[in-house]
This record gives structure tokens, C-alpha cells and sequence, in this order.
């Protein structure tokens, strides 16, 4: 199947494996184990001036928990510096002082996942006793500083009171709330492989991720789908390649014939506008239903 070829207009930038909490559905396997991969600032900001060259418009940066990346603000400065709209997808329990300042002054956006209005509901689901406290006393936070932020409230165990959820996001201040259902990717997949068929469809089609070793992916989920290296060769050259294109094809071959559902689409992706909480400069909006499980995927393997 051919594809046309669209401008990488949204790049997710995963500066980090390493997260304080163990979330039981984590798709990128994310623990106090993970490490901040092999990229040097240097690195980044060469990706920042690759991306801006190429036209991108928006980056996000992800975890792991970036926020637990050393460089983190100088990483945010430099890429505002280049032109580039930035949204922070953090878990919200560890924002230093100077970070918020960094925040505000760069015109960073916010995303955050939230769980459940219950406390213990809330912890179960991270693992981690007294996440439900600071992600709750954060998101307050950003709301009376004026910073905008999104909520995405994933459903992951039974009695786990979602609508609840979404509903403390809304008295909260969080002005763009919505949700998902778990992913079977790391952890979320309980030790299958990952399969194309569990992705949107709109992988590589305007977007594209960077992992903290330089991996280029072409979206958070499908990271077991590698394009190349942005330390071995240029992000366009990568973005441009025939490996690419056939990654691309195949994703879209594989969930390309799928009825669309209704729409609770995962927070975290670009391509799910209108649906709540988005990334804003990105405006089509096809979100896929789930089919049965696909052969392991071989997209992306060297020739």
C-alpha cells in the first residue's frame, strides 16, 4: 500500500526511562531502574534544530518522568529558543520550584494521566503511596498559575471509579479531560509481544518519537518499530527513508480497514483531535478499534 508522505509536524522527545512511579499498564516499562539513556543535551538540541529545519511545530516531552531528567529546563529553554511549541507529559509528583518558573517562562503546556478521586484507587495503579497527594496538589498548582493542562484518565483496574476521576480533573480546573483504555504495550501488554494492531493507524504520518538512546520510533507506542538513530544519521534523512515509507504502509495496511469507535482515545497522541485531552496543533482525528490479535510485527526490521 503507498502512503503519502506528510511533514513531520509533531515529534515526541522521550528524554528519559527512568520514572519514580511503577505504574502496573506503563507502555514504555518505565521504573526506578530505567536510566536516562545515552543522548547528551548536545544531542537534543541538535534534534531541536533538525525538527525546526524540517517544520515541526509541537514537541512533547515524555518519560519516563522528564521531569526527573538533570536537564530538563535547560532542554526546554533550548527548544523554545528554536521555535517549537512544547507540552510536558509528567506524572505531576515531582516539580521542583525551578522548574515551574522554567514552565511559565517558556510557555510550556502540561499533560498528566490521573487514575481515580480516590486516593488508594489513585496509588494501586501507580504503586506508589501518596502519588494520588502530590499529582492532585500539582495539577492545583498549574491551574492557579494560569499554566494550561490536560488530564487523561486511563482505565486499568475494575472499581477503579474513572468517571469519578474525570469529573475531580474538571472541579480541579483542567479544562480538557478524556480518556483511554489500557494499551498492550510494556507492562500494559502482561509479557505478549507487541502486535501493530493494538496501534491508531496514524503512526509515522506526521509524527514521529525519539528515544533516550536516539532510537527513532514512529510514535511512543510503537517503539518496538526502530527507523533508525538521530546519533548516526539525520532525523530527515530518517523521516525520508524507504524503511520509513515501508513502516508506514504497513501500519496503515494493518489498521488502515478498521470502522472507527467511539471515541476515547489514548492522551498521549497527537492524531486523536478533538477528542479530549489532545495535542492541540494536530487536527484529524481517526482513532481505531482494537482487533484480534496480529502476527509480531516485523515493521521496521533491517532488510
Amino acid at each position: 500500500m503507498s502512503v503519502a508522505q506528510k511533514p513531520l509536524g509533531f515529534a515526541w522527545l522521550e528524554v528519559t526511562g527512568f520514572c519514580n512511579l511503577t505504574c502496573t499498564h506503563c507502555y514504555a516499562d518505565s521504573s526506578p531502574q530505567g536510566t536516562h539513556g545515552t543522548m547528551t543535551v548536545q544531542d537534543w538540541v541538535s534534534v531541536f534544530r533538525q525538527l525546526a529545519s524540517m517544520g515541526t511545530k509541537e514537541v512533547q516531552f515524555i518519560g519516563g518522568e522528564p521531569t526527573l531528567y538533570p536537564d530538563l529546563c535547560e532542554l526546554i529553554a533550548r527548544a523554545h529558543w528554536t521555535g517549537l511549541s512544547i507540552e510536558l507529559f509528567t506524572n505531576m509528583t515531582y516539580i521542583p520550584k525551578g522548574m515551574w518558573r522554567t514552565i511559565k517562562k517558556h510557555n510550556v503546556k502540561l499533560a498528566t494521566s490521573y487514575y481515580s478521586d480516590s486516593a488508594d484507587d489513585h496509588d494501586k495503579v501507580t504503586n506508589t503511596r501518596g502519588s494520588h497527594r502530590r499529582t492532585r496538589a500539582n495539577i492545583g498548582k498549574a491551574v492557579s498559575l494560569g499554566i494550561p493542562i490536560r488530564g487523561g484518565v486511563v482505565s486499568v483496574q475494575a472499581e477503579q471509579r474513572v468517571h469519578e476521576a474525570a469529573q475531580d480533573l474538571t472541579d480541579l480546573g483542567v479544562q480538557h479531560v478524556g480518556g483511554d483504555r489500557v494499551r498492550a504495550f510494556g507492562r500494559g501488554s502482561k509479557g505478549a509481544d507487541p502486535t501493530v494492531n493494538d496501534l491508531c493507524g496514524h503512526c509515522a504520518l506526521g509524527q514521529c518519537a525519539i528515544g533516550p538512546d536516539g532510537s527513532v520510533w514512529p510514535c511512543v507506542l510503537g517503539r518496538f518499530i526502530t527507523l533508525g538513530n538521530v546519533r548516526e544519521t539525520p532525523l530527515e534523512e530518517i523521516w525520508n527513508s524507504p524503511r520509513t515509507a515501508k513502516a508506514r504502509a504497513e501500519i496503515v495496511a494493518a489498521t488502515g480497514e478498521k470502522a472507527c469507535q467511539s471515541c476515547t482515545p489514548p492522551q498521549f497522541l497527537p492524531s486523536c483531535a478533538p477528542c479530549s485531552p489532545c495535542v492541540p496543533d494536530v487536527g484529524h482525528c481517526d482513532p481505531r478499534e482494537a482487533g484480534p490479535p496480529a502476527a509480531t510485527a516485523t515493521i521496521g526490521a533491517p532488510a
